[in-house]
């Protein structure tokens, strides 16, 4: 069983760390264009292209899947990515984690690249999953750029200026892109309150991984054997796993598990 997995640059780690949860025997190829990210200032046309570039690098390994561990790329180019892979692909998007959060009453805060912040794509699942419901979007500028590049001080602005506008009362927080799974439980303590339970935290990557199995047949299988490979592509190219995507725990999750190839 071989899974692909594409982004822009590391923010497809939190996906295949959970797909190797699930299936620690299953061989992985992760797809990146870190040297083009971030993709969300791009234009449709532009993320579309580049999209089609990284998949197509992953699917020349033949994966029996494709999974868009991207917001950002999944809102812009999933109908071009089904059209040029499927059906010999299937290939699985991402969706903001809005439908499991909205179902606790709210209120709820979605966590969002700015480009994505107010966008008919986020504004439309919040009409669908989230009516009636009392939903904050916070626009958090700079934070997939700084998780990307493993910019430390960086990244701690952008979580305290993204808290500094989430609603104090907010129950749950949707984590609406990809990179942001690297930091959640740094997202979880800044806009916990004082005295307060830590809010609810929302993620895609167990979901995407669950339904990248569900869509090839196969079951989970997280007590088998960790001979799964791993093949890292770089705008095509053959590489590793960055000091900088060593640095999170499902970066490091990887590294551990997984026999290289």
């Amino acid at each position: 069983m071989k899974i692909a997995l594409m982004d822009s640059g590391i923010g497809l780690l939190a996906a295949a760390a959970a797909v190797r949860r699930l299936r620690p025997d299953a061989d992985l190829v992760l797809s990146s264009a870190p040297d083009s990210m971030p993709w969300g200032p791009r234009t449709p046309e532009d993320v579309t292209e580049r999209a089609l570039a990284v998949a197509r690098a992953a699917a020349e390994l033949r994966p029996d899947a494709l999974i868009v561990a991207c917001n950002t790329a999944s809102v812009r180019a999933l109908p071009a990515l089904r059209a040029a892979l499927e059906p010999s692909i299937p290939v699985i998007g991402t969706v903001p984690a809005i439908k499991p959060a909205a179902a606790n009453g709210g209120p709820v805060a979605i966590w969002a690249t700015p480009s994505t912040t107010g966008s008919p794509y986020q504004r439309g699942l919040i009409g669908e999953f989230a009516d009636g419901v009392e939903v904050t979007e916070v626009p958090c500028p700079g934070l997939a750029d700084a998780i990307e590049h493993g910019d430390e001080p960086a990244i701690e602005l952008a979580i305290a200026a993204a808290a500094e506008l989430t609603p104090k009362d907010v129950r749950d927080v949707v984590l609406g892109c990809t990179h942001y799974e690297l930091v959640a439980e740094r997202v979880r303590e800044a806009v916990r309150q004082p005295g307060a339970s830590a809010p609810g935290l929302y993620a895609s990557a167990p979901a995407v991984a669950a339904q990248a199995l569900r869509r090839i047949g196969a079951e989970a299988a997280p007590d088998a054997a960790p001979t799964g490979g791993l093949t890292v592509l770089l705008s095509g190219r053959t590489g590793n796993l960055s000091d900088i995507a060593l640095g999170y725990p499902e970066g490091r999750l990887l590294q551990k598990v997984t026999v290289s190839r």
